[in-house]
């Protein structure tokens, strides 16, 4: 997988923290689903182990930054 996928979805990311650190979480909640539905498309195409890592790496992120935007949802 290229790494150009990963820096795309790494630019987003911290347009999503920017985001929410400026109060704009309306904004920063849309952007997590987009990256979110990109992350998707990159595990379903995911061919090497590291690719799988890296991909795991920002979901993780990715339930983490939803949970500080919506902070009343509960696992």
């Amino acid at each position: 997988m290229e790494n150009n996928k990963f820096a795309e979805i790494k630019f987003s990311v911290q347009e999503v923290i920017d985001l929410m650190a400026s109060n704009n979480t309306i904004e920063a909640g849309n952007k997590l689903i987009v990256i979110s539905e990109k992350l998707d498309e990159l595990l379903d195409f995911a061919e090497e182990d590291e690719d799988l890592i890296e991909v795991s790496k920002y979901q993780v992120l990715l339930n983490q930054l939803f949970l500080k935007i919506n902070p009343t949802v509960e696992d």
